[in-house]
């Protein structure tokens, strides 16, 4: 679905027009409106995944933020024993099973002992995420971002499944999301 189709008629217009102004808002990334949160809850309610996904890696790329491994950290912090055990599996994607000996002093292998392989790739457990630390993710994130500069689309791409969890980055990663959003919209 093209991101212009959710604003189409098919929903009612005044819902439209305010997700428009809200997004309006943001085109110029030093407009920080004191409501950004609210913002942000609304446009994801309304956005596809894609375009939601897509404003949150601008948000974990951005220099205007904190670095990518610290808003990791946050968002697993923040997350479910599922979400976590996910967020793991996707950067473990990058990284591959047999890095897990090196990351963390190691203490990764400690906590999760045999990773069941599934299709070459590591598989945790939400029991197993739920033993690691957020600094612990964050540093399997630096590794992973290490790996694959484009890792912040995946993760991206993840949490826009879970925009709740995205509202831990704060109001300045926020705007910087609705900013790629709303940026997105106007081309």
């Amino acid at each position: 679905m093209c991101f212009t189709a959710w604003l189409r008629p098919n929903r009612p217009v005044h819902l439209a027009m305010s997700l428009v102004d809200i997004l309006q808002h943001y085109i110029q990334p030093a407009i920080t409106p004191e409501h950004v949160v609210e913002h942000f809850e609304q446009v994801a309610s309304q956005a596809p995944p894609a375009v939601l996904g897509d404003g949150i890696a601008e948000a974990l790329r951005s220099d205007r933020t904190p670095p990518r491994p610290e808003m990791v950290a946050q968002l697993f912090g923040r997350s479910s024993p599922v979400q976590r055990a996910g967020l793991l599996n996707e950067l473990l994607r990058t990284l591959g099973p047999g890095v897990l000996t090196s990351i963390a002093g190691g203490a990764l292998t400690q906590v999760l002992g045999n990773v069941q392989a599934q299709g070459g790739t590591a598989a945790i457990t939400p029991a197993q995420a739920q033993q690691l630390t957020p600094d612990q993710a964050a540093e399997v994130a630096a590794h992973a971002q290490a790996c694959d500069p484009g890792i912040a689309s995946r993760i991206g791409a993840f949490y826009a499944q879970h925009p709740d969890v995205v509202k831990a980055l704060g109001p300045a990663a926020l705007a910087v999301a609705l900013g790629r959003i709303a940026n997105r919209r106007a081309h």
